[in-house]
């Protein structure tokens, strides 16, 4: 059987990613007649185009879209594969691309990547804040943060811990409008929504076998919790929100947790990598810090939940 043809393969991803041969081949170390003569021998062994090829522009050719993914691993796994290899001689170096939700990265991020940066200086971290969800095949992100329901199969993910939040408002607000003691009458209260008007997350709780679901109305939607707070402790109205966001506001009473005898669906804190189970031993290392530290953060967080009994 003939081997695969790596270094066609590695130069394709590199085109791919970088949208031309003159930039893959900067990338790479190589002359762009080395790419381009790379990538023509692999199409002609596979009997396929993978990049179309103009004076102005390369495009992936469908066949290219179908296999460009497994190209990255390909490449992604060689390099992991080569740096453990190499991990018991050489201290922790290179580049790895972290994405995270805006709120949970300005919040939570800093402390536990300062610690891993000041243990491993030859380390650079791009760190990408972002509520939209990220494809790290597609993007080449290292390690992704997510609050949500893990829906792709493709990656690996490693549940860190699970992440408190609470429906919340100002007592000015509760003041002139009331309390609201059951989910249902959240209905008749201005809710603040999270995700655009169209498709807003529903607010769901539960106790005791018994459920309602509440679909927030207004007056403001928004795709990022930061931006809820002051409208909130300006007695906007109500939001559920994740407790490290409010927790400042809770602790000092500028919000109050409301129905707090119901329990809302429990969400996790996910680490999640492309497929391959190799990679780079700096990779691997900031995996296993945020871990460990961003575990401590969210169970700070609960810690600080649990201390709300008498707050509503």
């Amino acid at each position: 059987m003939a081997l695969p043809d790596y270094e066609g393969w590695a130069c394709f991803a590199a085109v791919a990613d970088q949208g031309s041969f003159t930039a893959a081949a900067a990338s790479l170390g190589l002359s762009k007649a080395g790419v381009s003569k790379a990538v023509t021998r692999l199409e002609a062994s596979l009997g396929i185009t993978l990049l179309h090829r103009s004076s102005r522009s390369v495009t992936l050719s469908t066949a290219g879209a179908g296999l460009v993914d497994q190209a990255r691993a390909m490449v992604a796994a060689a390099l992991a594969a080569t740096e453990a290899a190499r991990g018991d001689r050489l201290d922790l170096a290179g580049p790895i691309r972290l994405a995270a939700p805006m709120s949970f990265g300005i919040k939570l991020l800093g402390p536990p990547l300062a610690a891993f940066l000041s243990r491993h200086p030859a380390v650079e971290i791009d760190v990408i804040l972002s509520d939209a969800r990220n494809d790290p095949v597609a993007e080449g992100i290292d390690l992704m943060l997510r609050i949500a329901d893990l829906a792709d199969s493709r990656l690996l993910a490693r549940t860190i811990a699970p992440v408190a939040a609470s429906v919340v408002a100002s007592p000015a607000y509760l003041d002139r409008h009331g309390v609201p003691r059951h989910p249902l009458d959240l209905s008749r209260h201005r809710l603040i929504g999270y995700g655009h008007r169209e498709r807003a997350a529903p607010i769901r709780l539960r106790r005791a076998g018994e459920e309602a679901t509440v679909i927030p109305t207004g007056p403001l939607f928004a795709n990022n919790g930061d931006v809820m707070v002051p409208l909130l402790t300006a007695g906007v109205g109500i939001a559920v929100l994740p407790d490290f966001i409010v927790e400042d506001d809770l602790r000092s009473g500028a919000l109050v947790a409301i129905l707090t005898e119901w329990s809302l669906p429990p969400a996790f804190l996910h680490l999640l990598s492309p497929p391959s189970r190799l990679r780079p031993a700096r990779v691997q290392a900031l995996s296993d810090h945020l871990a460990e530290t961003l575990k401590r953060s969210c169970n700070r967080a609960r810690l600080v939940e649990s201390g709300r009994l008498n707050q509503n």
